[in-house]
């Protein structure tokens, strides 16, 4: 095992943690905006109001890329799976 191969599995499982986090990061980003927006022109102070939006955000984005984000780790794990015996020469 070369220090490239190690290092082009590292690039690729960083890329796919990436491309799974993010579309449930974007999502509480955007969220939490809003209700900061929403909270600063209403001047309410609650700290707890922007959690139960936030919960229902992801939960809508898990239903929605759920399958996606499944089938790319099961595809990931399958090619890593299928590349352990050339990594042992």
């Amino acid at each position: 095992m070369t220090s490239e191969s190690i290092m082009s599995m590292t690039y690729i499982a960083l890329r796919l943690a990436f491309s799974l986090a993010a579309p449930l990061l974007v999502t509480t980003l955007v969220v939490g905006l809003v209700i900061a927006i929403f909270q600063a022109a209403t001047q309410i102070n609650e700290m707890t109001l922007s959690f139960i939006p936030k919960i229902l955000a992801v939960g809508a984005v898990l239903v929605l890329l759920g399958p996606w984000m499944i089938g790319s780790l099961t595809d990931y794990i399958r090619e890593l799976f299928i590349s352990i015996p050339g990594l042992a020469q």
